[in-house]
Parts: C-alpha cells; structure tokens; sequence
C-alpha cells in the first residue's frame, strides 16, 4: 500500500524526536522519513506525521513533568495493536503512559485502554480479543 492510500494524521510537537519516539515505540509504528521539522511515521495502514511547532509558538507552551493530559481536544488518535499490555510497558520510559489495566474496557471485539504521549496528548489503545 503506499503512502498515498494510507489513512493519516498530524501531531504538531514541541519535541518531535521525543513524540516520533513514543508513537514508534508504543505504536509499533516506522521511520519512513525524517528531516529538522518533521518526522513522518508509517505502518501498513497509517502515516502519521510529526510536525515541530514553530519555535515562536513552542516557547508559549509550558509542559508539565510528568504530562498533563490535554482533555479539551475533540481528537484521539487510537492505534490497534497486539497487545496492550506492551504497548503499557513502552510508553511509560518514552514519557507517555495508558491507564492501568482496571481502567480498560471492551468495546465490540477490542480490548481498549486510554493514555497519553509524552506532551500530553490522548491517545488509545486497542488490542484485538479472540
């Protein structure tokens, strides 16, 4: 499939190094291009890119350690796949977090928990049940 039949998305990114690195590791998602103010990320599905704020902008945005969750967004990405419980383990050391496991739910044949990346964005989690 290439690029051009790809469902995608933007993320715009204080550090985009930081927030490439959360999607790639807890997403499973790849490096297919980078340069200074972007990085796009791929899967056989999706491209999603990672775009640098613009260093005006960026420097009016306090984030705070760890990130808070930005809540008041209409959007959430949400990324299938094989496991939740892995996807958990990445995300924390990458600055991110999902919710514990007595937080998920199931919805049709998913089991689905919430979290956020490294900037606080929300972003869920799905992993298919047999």
């Amino acid at each position: 499939m290439s690029s051009q039949t790809k469902a995608g998305a933007v993320v715009y990114a204080k550090d985009i190094l930081r927030v490439s690195a959360f999607y790639a590791g807890a997403a499973g998602l790849n490096v297919a291009h980078a340069e200074a103010d972007h990085i796009v990320l791929e899967s056989p599905v999706l491209q999603l890119v990672i775009v640098a704020i613009p260093a005006h902008i960026a420097a009016t945005i306090a984030l705070a350690d760890p990130p808070l969750r930005r809540t008041e967004t209409p959007i959430k990405l949400v990324f299938t796949v094989a496991s939740v419980d892995a996807a958990r383990a990445a995300a924390r050391p990458l600055g991110g977090e999902l919710d514990p496991p007595e937080r998920e739910w199931q919805f049709q044949e998913f089991r689905i928990c919430d979290g956020h990346d490294p900037e606080g964005n929300v972003v869920q989690f799905r992993e298919r049940v047999r």
